[in-house]
């Protein structure tokens, strides 16, 4: 179906006028198509540049607007709106279609397409993805819910698309036909959206009927799809069998390994902890569905530089080793922070905190027997620090650094890794992370 086929002689309303919204708002008048944009926020973020780009659309903001909604017969909605109010779902007409970007884009694109999605770790791994792709000399972009608005690249003709797709992505999707896709885990997260563990694991599983080639891990039942075929390629902590990745003690040294074939040693990744060796595995196991060489991939792994904000050592000046993990936005992110940099050697200091966004914390108390000492603030701190006897509850994070600096001696570490959201006391965890920088570097 050509593009203006697909959209032509119909009322499109655009819900959300953030970085999605204006993004849609783009691709749509690169086709002379008219819309309706509709923001629930008085003062969207996105007004100027909405004008900008065209003045002639029509902007509704303040409320979701019904008569918009019921007169629209294709609804384009950002990820960061909750398809399931009342004012979206009671005004609909019949035969609507409420899509996302990342789905039209589906709909538009006859690209190769990698898909990753999971609680945590997602990030890391189409980012590895992308830096495999260009050592082994592929033209691919990474889009979704992470480098470029996936509409776009829908009219580039590229070798790849790797997409991070959230469950907000995957809720208003159905037409992707990846040629490789993965569930990382699931942890309770979005729940205040969601509702429930089931109901978000079921939004994750929609990957996987919309992929030619399933990577499952092994770690994890929930993230399992229920029916398993010859052409699953699986990947864990463990040995692995023939025809799947894993990892194999040789010699003493712990491998990544395919089948019975050692790859790297694990102490030469240049991401550490056993979450990252994970991360490392999965994202060799999509290129290798994809048809990329496992053994370009494998030397393309010693230059990748890992993400800012996610289990990242800060350079201190001092004699602590403070990690900066500000991007581990749930529980499960936090639980894979401290079971990958626990140690016998060093104490480990955790700060905790945030908007939990609805989560159960008390699947943080057995990983907390793992940690030195626990210091947390922000509006559900109070929570975590009752999971752990003696915890220091602060009230900034410039108070935690401080904390914690008192707590810690030479080679010991704190770890950044709050198990929340940061919308209590933050714009968003890459300012959390940056201030958690700056707290440390004035405090030496």
């Amino acid at each position: 179906m050509t593009t203006l086929a697909l959209l032509q002689d119909k009322n499109i309303l655009v819900l959300g006028l953030g970085a999605t919204g204006l993004s849609c708002a783009r691709f749509l008048t690169s086709q002379n198509v008219d819309f309706v944009v509709n923001d629930s926020r008085q003062k969207p973020p996105g007004v100027a540049r909405l004008k900008q780009l065209n003045n002639k659309i029509q902007l509704i903001s303040g409320c979701w607007d019904v008569d918009a909604i019921a007169n629209a017969d294709l609804i384009i909605a950002s990820p960061g709106v909750d398809i399931n109010l009342p004012e979206i779902v009671n005004n609909r007409k019949a035969g609507s279609e409420l899509i996302g970007d990342v789905e039209l884009f589906c709909q538009l694109s006859n690209c190769k397409v990698i898909a990753v999605t999971g609680s945590n770790g997602k990030s890391t791994v189409v980012s590895i993805l992308a830096h495999l792709a260009e050592y082994c000399e592929l033209d691919a972009a990474l889009a979704g819910n992470i480098g470029l608005p996936v509409l776009d690249v829908v009219n580039e003709a590229k070798d790849f698309v790797i997409l991070e797709l959230s469950s907000f992505q995957l809720e208003t999707m159905t037409s992707m036909q990846a040629v490789a896709a993965t569930i990382l885990n699931i942890s309770d997260d979005h729940l205040d959206r969601h509702q429930t563990i089931e109901n978000y694991a079921q939004i994750k599983h929609k990957i996987f009927s919309q992929s030619k080639r399933r990577v499952i891990t092994r770690e994890q039942d929930l993230s399992q799809p229920i029916t398993q075929f010859t052409t699953d390629v699986s990947f864990g902590l463990d040995n692995p069998d023939e025809g799947h990745f894993g990892i194999a003690d040789v010699a003493g040294i712990r491998y990544l390994c395919f089948g019975d074939t050692s790859l790297v040693a694990c102490n030469q990744l240049p991401i550490v902890g056993k979450h990252n060796e994970l991360n490392c595995l999965a994202a060799l196991a999509l290129g290798y569905c994809a048809g990329w060489p496992i053994d370009k991939m494998v030397k393309g792994l010693a230059s990748f530089e890992g993400l800012d904000h996610r289990c990242k050592q800060v350079d201190s000046g001092d004699d602590i080793v403070w990690v900066n993990d500000s991007k581990a936005t749930n529980i499960g992110a936090t639980l894979a922070a401290i079971d990958g940099l626990a140690s016998s050697h060093h104490k480990l200091i955790l700060i905790a905190g945030g908007d939990g966004k609805g989560a159960n914390f008390n699947e943080l108390k057995p990983a907390l027997a793992h940690v030195d000492h626990l210091v947390t603030l922000g509006k559900d701190g109070p929570q975590i620090a009752a999971l752990k006897a003696d915890s220091i509850q602060v009230a900034t994070l410039q108070e935690a650094v401080t904390a914690s600096r008192k707590l810690a001696n030479t080679g010991d570490m704190v770890l950044l890794s709050p198990a929340c959201a940061s919308i209590d006391m933050f714009n968003n965890y890459m300012q959390r992370g940056d201030m958690f920088i700056e707290a440390i570097r004035e405090a030496s």
